[in-house]
């Protein structure tokens, strides 16, 4: 992956206390990490870094919009990001060993020698947790101009189909239906 300064953060001149930095991150940022699961995008990253000594905290938020495909009919939405990131990096002696044995996804390793952070990833990662997981037109949209009428026409045959199946293992239980009247 190559080197992208301007996602890189030189602390080592930084004083004591918070800085903030803002990012709009576009579909450019994200061709480095291949295909992604959404188009357009519109991210505002606000980025609070909290020098102390020894260790940094960083706080992520993330705002803005992407373009995803519905899960239900196939067409695209726009769906908003919301979200806040916390994180904890520490400087220690022998940062990849930490690293590996950190539990916590919320603290990170970097060495005592380290003068920049990479913030790439971090980016990268907190953008994409920052898109709903379930991506579905609202109820107010369902069935409105937006959405493939053909996609929900299908599924709703296919609904019925099943319905109308009878599965064997049930079919024994069907006397005991009415026996509570």
């Amino acid at each position: 992956m190559s080197h992208r300064r301007e996602f890189d953060i030189a602390f080592v001149g930084l004083k004591p206390g918070v800085h903030v930095y803002e990012y709009r991150i576009d579909d450019k940022f994200f061709t480095e990490y291949g295909e992604q699961d959404f188009v357009n995008c519109k991210a505002d990253v606000k980025l609070s870094l909290d020098k102390k000594t020894g260790f940094i905290q960083l706080q992520f938020d993330v705002g803005g919009s992407v373009d995803v495909i519905c899960d239900r009919c196939g067409n695209t939405l726009t769906k908003q990001l919301w979200d806040e990131f916390n994180l904890v990096v520490k400087m220690v002696e022998e940062p990849e060993a930490m690293n590996e044995q950190e539990e916590d996804p919320d603290v990170y390793y970097i060495s005592r020698g380290e003068s920049h952070l990479h913030l790439a990833d971090w980016l990268y990662e907190f953008i994409n947790l920052s898109i709903p997981m379930q991506k579905m037109c609202t109820e107010e949209q369902y069935g409105g101009p937006l959405c493939n009428k053909e996609v929900l026409e299908k599924l709703k045959q296919m609904e019925d189909e099943v319905m109308k199946e009878t599965n064997p293992l049930w079919k024994g239980l069907e006397k005991f239906k009415d026996l509570d009247q």
